[in-house]
């Protein structure tokens, strides 16, 4: 007499589904980190709003940061506006295609954005941004 046998053997199963789920969430997750990276390395100030900004994603972006008081910061570096003129022509000088990011306050005079301006088209720079925050909906 032959027995039978209850006991199922199941092989295991290997959801492909849950794991790709997985991996879309965590690339997502990197790449809107790595996207908010570029601003915990810069000063905080309060920037105008523009309903018009981008995200300027170039590989090397220097910010120039205005204060409210009008002190310059050189990628986080307190300078004068001689100093400032030799960083940015040693800056262009190792990377010609370099961004300057112009970072003002919202209360800094206008005087002093103009003079980084003025300093930046003396020393030829090619490409010079100014941040601005984007203006949501509520505030348009």
């Amino acid at each position: 007499m032959r027995r039978r046998e209850f006991r199922e053997k199941n092989q295991p199963l290997v959801m492909i589904i849950p794991m790709i789920d997985i991996m879309l969430f965590l690339l997502v997750f990197f790449m809107i980190s790595t996207i908010y990276m570029v601003q915990i390395n810069t000063l905080q100030v309060n920037l105008p709003q523009s309903s018009n900004a981008k995200q300027d994603t170039r590989p090397n972006i220097i910010p120039i940061t205005v204060n409210a008081d009008g002190n310059i910061l050189y990628d986080k570096d307190n300078v004068t506006n001689k100093e400032l003129s030799e960083k940015i022509y040693n800056s262009l000088k190792e990377n010609s295609e370099t961004v300057f990011v112009i970072r003002g306050d919202k209360s800094a005079k206008y005087e002093n954005v103009v003079a980084i301006l003025d300093l930046l088209k003396k020393s030829g720079t090619r490409h010079v941004s100014i941040a601005t925050e984007i203006k949501t909906e509520l505030e348009k």
